[in-house]
């Protein structure tokens, strides 16, 4: 079940082939009618049936089903090793189905570091419709069971996190909340299923910002969620075509392009971040770095074993305290000040002023001399540069 489409194979067991040659080929058969190599955009809003109720191909309007969606789900849903995958308008649109799942008068555990979009929709949008939350440090699971109430049902974690790049144990989350009852989704925007894969480790639901590394370009918005539960999956077709969050075939198009250079951009973002790391390790205006391959990090050991790399986002903290990550996010000219992440070019942010003010005067509130970098593909001499003279702006230790 892909989103309500039809079943079709990209190519001949795809299992059998690696992850570079599924990201191309995975849910892409060349063109019956042309040998066309790349997969056409489908634009038709509907499609037309041999009878009544019999549709020619399985399609029969463009909200429940598109050849190019359908495309692009068999794609990831194979990378991430799952037998469904749903493509969403955006990442909240595909957090919001999920979340669908709850009740009035259920509650959910979230991790005390995640995204501030995320805990706006839980917690004002279905905090209004009666759905609990409370935020919960995961480093030690075992802290799920002193959290937990009658009403739980869930557990929402990132890892790793944003912006603290917090990494958590997967495997033994899955291990408790599903000895309690509840289900697991872990949000794998970050990490990408080129570096982890939640759901070998027991995760229940896999959740992507497609318009991050997937997309990998900034020119395309859309969400993704994969699963191997059949239920869940029921829900999920249901809520997609129902409630109609679905991406243009053209945003999926563009999501498809980018997955197939995904594992060699995630190459590169992780070379840059690792040369950018040490810069930051040697700067005296920086208090701290926050990247999970850094053996001082936490959560290195569980990075180690449930990553294969550790990725190109990276954040630091400076001495100078918010007017220092505030000078140095805007005296930057090869990273870019903007939101987002995960695309070829490098971002920097003030995630406090950016993309956390959500979640300022809560418990996931983030340190204000926090500065995130979403380290591209440019050539790092150009990186380290840039970023090297936008440090000697801000205060050093010393002072």
């Amino acid at each position: 079940m892909l989103g309500g489409d039809p079943q079709v194979s990209g190519f001949e067991d795809p299992d059998e082939f690696g992850f570079e040659t599924r990201a191309i080929r995975a849910g892409q058969p060349h063109d019956p009618y042309t040998g066309a190599v790349v997969t056409p955009i489908s634009l038709a809003t509907t499609f037309a049936q041999e009878a009544v109720g019999q549709p020619r191909h399985g399609y029969e309007y463009g909200r429940t089903g598109n050849p190019t969606r359908h495309a692009y789900q068999v794609c990831v849903a194979s990378l991430e090793g799952a037998r469904h995958g749903f493509a969403f308008a955006s990442g909240l649109a595909a957090s919001d189905a999920l979340l669908r799942v709850l009740r009035p008068g259920d509650s959910l555990l979230l991790g005390d570091d995640a995204y501030g979009g995320t805990f706006r929709l839980i917690d004002k949008v279905f905090g209004n419709a009666g759905v609990g939350l409370a935020a919960v440090d995961l480093t030690a699971p075992d802290k799920i069971r002193d959290a937990w109430t009658p009403s739980t049902r869930m557990v929402w974690l990132e890892t790793p996190t944003n912006p603290l790049l917090t990494v958590f144990d997967i495997e033994a989350i899955c291990a408790v909340t599903h000895e309690l009852g509840g289900i697991v989704v872990v949000d794998n925007t970050f990490a990408t299923p080129y570096l982890q894969q939640p759901l070998a480790l027991g995760a229940d639901a896999v959740l992507h910002s497609a318009t991050k590394y997937l997309g990998g370009h900034s020119d395309v918005v859309g969400g993704f969620v994969a699963t191997d539960d059949d239920e869940l999956a029921d829900h999920l077709v249901f809520t997609q075509n129902a409630v109609g969050a679905v991406p243009s075939p053209f945003d999926c198009y563009l999501a498809l392009r980018g997955t197939k250079t995904l594992g060699v951009r995630m190459d590169r973002h992780g070379e840059n971040a690792h040369a950018v790391v040490e810069l930051l390790e040697e700067h005296p205006a920086v208090r701290s770095v926050l990247y999970p391959g850094r053996p001082d990090h936490l959560g290195h050991d569980i990075a180690c074993r449930q990553m294969s790399g550790f990725g190109g986002m990276v954040s630091f903290r400076l001495h100078g305290g918010r007017a220092a990550a505030e000078q140095v996010a805007a005296s930057t000219k090869v990273f870019t000040l903007a939101e987002s992440l995960g695309a070829v070019e490098s971002l920097i942010e003030h995630p406090g002023a950016m993309t956390h003010a959500s979640v300022a005067g809560s418990a996931l509130e983030v340190p204000d001399d926090l500065v995130r970098l979403s380290v591209g593909l440019e050539t790092e001499s150009d990186l380290l540069d840039d970023l090297g003279a936008a440090l000697d702006t801000a205060p050093s230790a010393a002072n």
